[in-house]
């Protein structure tokens, strides 16, 4: 893929049934604030909604917030969506409250990195540049 001209592009979405959207939203300004464009889904989109607008809009990652204990089936159905669509190099990493025994089963489906309640804007941030468009044949 190389490396794309333009600002990395970030699709934020809250998948399923929770109604807490805080943390995506302070995400997606620490994005946006570090010179990515952001595409903020709001609520409770499925995972469908989010794998289209993420391929409408070009993105290079998907961030997903989850906090309401359905991120084993959420992560899984946008990675398989990705896949079907021929989009499996957009990138998927998430946070919200996942237990510890369940990042590293997600990690395998294919997440690329899960941030739990204590990472900080600036390590999300951080981790999104070094790792969204890291040219593949390097």
């Amino acid at each position: 893929m190389g490396v794309a001209a333009g600002p990395i592009r970030v699709v934020v979405a809250k998948p399923g049934l929770d109604g807490h959207d805080r943390g995506a939203k302070v995400i997606a300004r620490a994005l946006r604030d570090a010179g990515m464009e952001v595409i903020y889904t709001g609520l409770h989109q499925t995972p469908e909604q989010v794998v289209d607008t993420a391929i409408q809009e070009d993105a290079d990652a998907i961030g997903l917030s989850i906090l309401s204990g359905a991120h084993n089936t959420l992560f899984a159905a946008v990675i398989d969506l990705l896949k079907e669509r021929d989009a499996a190099d957009i990138l998927v990493f998430g946070g919200g409250i996942i237990p510890e025994a369940d990042i590293a089963p997600l990690k395998e489906k294919g997440v690329a990195a899960i941030f739990t309640p204590g990472a900080t804007t600036a390590s999300i941030v951080d981790w999104v540049r070094a790792t969204v468009r890291q040219p593949a044949e390097a």
